[in-house]
């Protein structure tokens, strides 16, 4: 025996090691996956590893790292389990055994990839079942040390409270429930106000060193306000006299405001339908008695005008010789229109700046000249005061 002790001593000799009756047995090829837990209550090695309640494997080893306990389980290499699948460690019944359940991911958590061998089940995808023991002796903390023992108490104060006040009381929840109701109503507007609120903290708080100088100059700003209180109490005053003398004056100039506007408004209406008319029209103003057009008339020292003379020649002889001539015939004179080109000095030049004067014919000789082939003498171009040279200047061919 004692050499049998010794043997079993100087080998890594563990009763797990021994083949136990019970339990998953793998056939053919495995993979191993180690597990992170909180707490794994009293799992031991050789305990079952199952997917949907069926077994499919066991527990290899147990030990703890740190705060941590870590598992190491077997699984068939034919099992094939997503890289995001969570453990548990559950109860086969009330007081029965612990084992370690698998499951893939649910709800919005989709299944990825593939759990391979020697992969990480962290202790974020890991949990624990409640154990019995914890059950009872928070129940016991709750019976022996908690407030059971006044709960009768608590329900006849309360009954003493309620009794006679129910419509009272229905109406306090009622209340309550409108209250309750408005506020998840208006939820994102409380919210904004909050947040509002939290901006406005933090720009008064960037603010301060300002909001401290301005209440420190507060009192000096008050002092003086109260010694002009007098003036402004009279500044008020005028200012109500004056408000109500604007009143009185509105409400007699009424009418006559409102006859004024209605008369003002065919007055704007014409305006508005002048539209762009009424802009070019005062440009006349600028330029008047000539029309805008005229400055470019003016060439240096001249203006250049131009001047269509309706020409009668036989009331312009009349006029100017005393002579009937006919108006029918061969001896008719044409009548019509002449344009003539005349440039007038616009300033002081060679001829200093006027008009030539045209000669008038004097002396006593006699003087005559065919016009039309009817001779006219000298006492008749005296009385008219005609030039021959001017004549001919204007009708050439028709006075000789």
């Amino acid at each position: 025996m004692l050499a049998l002790a010794t043997l079993l001593t100087g080998c890594d000799f563990s009763v797990y090691s021994l083949p136990l009756p019970g339990g998953a047995k793998i056939k053919g090829p495995s993979y191993t996956v180690t597990v992170e837990f909180a707490d794994i209550l009293d799992l031991v090695p050789k305990s079952t590893v199952k997917v949907d309640d069926v077994t499919v494997g066991t527990v290899e080893k147990v030990w703890l790292d740190g705060y941590i306990a870590k598992v190491r389980i077997k699984l068939p290499k034919s099992l094939a389990l997503p890289d995001n699948t969570h453990a548990t460690i559950r109860q086969t019944s009330l007081l029965g055994e612990k084992f370690v359940s698998l499951s893939r991911p649910t709800g919005s958590e989709q299944p990825r990839g593939k759990l391979e061998n020697g992969e990480l089940i962290p202790l974020s995808r890991t949990t624990s079942n409640v154990e019995v023991e914890e059950v009872l002796s928070a129940l016991s903390l709750l019976l022996n040390g908690g407030g059971v023992a006044q709960l009768q108490i608590i329900t006849q104060e309360l009954n003493k409270a309620l009794t006679g006040n129910e419509p009272a009381i229905r109406d306090v929840l009622t209340q309550l429930n409108t209250f309750v109701g408005t506020l998840d109503q208006n939820k994102a507007r409380i919210v904004t106000a909050i947040t509002s609120v939290d901006a406005l903290a933090k720009k008064l708080n960037a603010q301060k060193a300002t909001l401290a100088t301005a209440i420190d100059s507060l009192p000096k700003s008050i002092a003086t306000l109260d010694k002009q209180r007098a003036a402004l109490v009279k500044t008020l005053q005028a200012l109500a006299t004056l408000g109500n003398t604007a009143t009185r004056v509105i409400t007699s100039a009424q009418k006559d405001l409102v006859a004024n506007l209605q008369s003002l408004y065919p007055i704007l209406t014409k305006l508005a339908e002048a539209g762009a008319n009424l802009p070019k029209s005062l440009e006349l103003l600028f330029t008047y008695p000539f029309p805008d057009q005229a400055a470019n008339a003016a060439k240096g020292d001249f203006t250049n005008l131009g001047i269509t003379v309706d020409v009668n020649t036989q009331k312009a002889l009349k006029g100017l010789l005393g002579l009937n001539l006919p108006t029918v015939g061969p001896t008719a004179l044409p009548t019509g229109r002449i344009s003539l080109p005349v440039h007038l000095p616009t300033s002081p030049g060679k001829s200093g700046g006027v008009l030539p004067t045209l000669p008038v014919p004097t002396g006593t000789a006699t003087t005559c000249i065919t016009v039309l082939g009817l001779p006219v003498c000298t006492p008749q171009l005296k009385r008219s005061g005609f030039d021959p040279d001017l004549a001919r200047a204007l009708m050439p061919g028709a006075v000789e």
